[in-house]
């Protein structure tokens, strides 16, 4: 009996160790290949936001070089010198493969990329020395004249040349990121194929020489009961056989607390696995709000600030009447306007201010901004010069506030909120509390006008689990709401 059970308890455990190795190993290597692919993504994300400066480096470089031959004086008062160097060495650097910044960016290029900056060279080459003489005090003024007049030549094949390579290098990106969509699939489908495979040809075979085993043994206690009844057994011979039955019961129960605790242990693993794909999602999508608010900052506002700089110079043309004036004087407020707005989509998709100054101080801008929009009694009370986190704890917790100040200002009806920061040595806690009309957290679900403000307690709630604190929602109907969010931090 004893060499039976271990031979059930080999197989099976040879079995389950196949299956589980494998299902394990295309995990982990889809995990790794995602990881690497990934942090190859970041560095080609890098290499569109600095192909895309230079655009607006060369049209800042050509207005100075303008201002400084024709004498006029510029609100700009950056360094040409050092404009000219970092304008000069960026390309260099795309063109030879390697960006130098806060570190060593590899930047990957196809052979039509390595066309197109050969196409665009001697513009390049052109422009610079131009810029070079503009720059050169020992310079007389035909020469300045004639560096300039190569510049303007020069600046629109150049700036059609670099549009050409900044979406080159983003088509490029978005191909590779389709790549990884593919393999994603194809890991997929093999995982699937695994578990099939596994199904039909291990699994199924193990429950097969289980309902074998199961028959013997059932056939041999027919057996033993039959030669009992026909022989006599005495009782002792019968109470041996009935402990031998209990025994066999405790290893079936031991036996089912065994799969219990595996079916737990899968469950745990499945919600870790669960909650780094959903950071996974949230660190993408706060990868990606950055880099659009970049493209939005960097690209499409300095486009706009030079259209409303060609705008105004329009507008002071003598040859216009009054009547034209005042038209160009208002297309000249109305792209005002739009830049504006430009800065304040980039701003609500990733603050700069968060990463250059922290939490405290960008908590305190987003007070100041939510009360001019709405008109709403808002105050903040924390330090605008705390301890500085790490960016992810900085940006989850803006995140929650945002979202708490947009509930309150358009859910609640609120006229007064109020946002407290305080840190410790070894706890941070939010606190966003706001007068409104409140509403009843066990009933809010059933709720029809509710459900925008129910996704936005989930996401408050996901980023706080992530961050591995604890997110409080107090509210009363007609007593206002309470949202409290309490993170545990190292002590430094």
């Amino acid at each position: 009996m004893n060499e039976l059970d271990q031979q059930v308890a080999r197989r099976l455990t040879r079995f389950y160790l196949i299956a589980l190795t494998v299902i394990a190993v295309l995990s982990v290597s889809g995990l790794l290949f995602i990881r690497r692919t990934i942090s190859t993504h970041y560095d080609d994300s890098r290499v569109v936001n600095v192909a895309g400066r230079q655009r607006m480096l060369s049209q800042r470089l050509t207005k100075l070089a303008v201002l400084r031959t024709t004498g006029l004086r510029a609100a700009d008062t950056v360094s040409f010198d050092s404009l000219v160097q970092s304008w000069g060495q960026t390309h260099i650097q795309l063109r030879n493969g390697t960006l130098r910044m806060e570190k060593g960016y590899t930047v990957r290029k196809s052979a039509r990329l390595d066309s197109m900056f050969t196409r665009i060279e001697p513009y390049f080459q052109s422009t610079y020395r131009s810029f070079g003489l503009i720059n050169n005090p020992r310079s007389t003024g035909s020469e300045k004249q004639r560096a300039l007049e190569v510049i303007l030549k020069n600046e629109f094949p150049f700036l059609q040349q670099m549009n050409n390579i900044v979406f080159q290098f983003d088509t490029e990106s978005f191909q590779q990121v389709q790549t990884l969509e593919r393999i994603e699939w194809l890991l997929a489908i093999a995982t699937l194929l695994t578990l099939v495979v596994e199904g039909f040809f291990i699994f199924r075979p193990v429950v097969n020489y289980t309902r074998l085993i199961i028959r013997r043994l059932y056939s041999s206690e027919q057996a033993l009961q039959l030669a009992n009844s026909q022989l006599g057994i005495a009782n002792q011979e019968l109470e041996t056989t009935n402990q031998e039955l209990a025994e066999s019961n405790r290893k079936l129960i031991d036996t089912q607390a065994e799969l219990l605790r595996a079916t737990e242990e899968k469950y745990q693993l499945q919600l870790s696995e669960e909650t780094v794909r959903s950071a996974a999602l949230l660190e993408g999508q706060e990868e990606e709000r950055k880099r659009f608010a970049r493209e939005l900052h960097d690209g499409i506002g300095q486009m706009l600030t030079g259209l409303k700089l060609h705008a105004e110079k329009l507008k002071s043309t003598a040859v216009l009447d009054e009547k034209q004036r005042l038209r160009f004087a208002e297309l000249c407020d109305l792209i005002y306007d739009v830049i504006q707005t430009t800065r304040q989509i980039s701003y609500n998709l990733m603050p700069s201010s968060l990463s250059d100054f922290g939490l405290g101080a960008t908590l305190g801008l987003l007070v100041d901004q939510t009360a001019r929009s709405s008109g709403i009694d808002v105050v903040f009370d924390g330090d605008r010069d705390g301890m500085r986190l790490s960016p992810s704890i900085e940006t989850g917790l803006y995140r929650i506030a945002q979202e708490a100040l947009h509930n309150a200002i358009k859910y609640a009806g609120a006229r007064q909120i109020k946002v407290v920061l305080r840190q410790t040595s070894r706890k941070l806690i939010l606190t966003v509390a706001d007068n409104g009309k409140g509403f009843d957290a066990e009933t809010v679900s059933q709720s029809a006008g509710r459900v925008r403000t129910n996704n936005g307690i989930a996401n408050m709630e996901t980023r706080a689990r992530l961050l591995n604190g604890e997110l409080r929602i107090e509210s009363a109907p007609g007593k206002g709401t309470q949202v409290k969010v309490s993170i545990h931090v190292a002590r430094k």
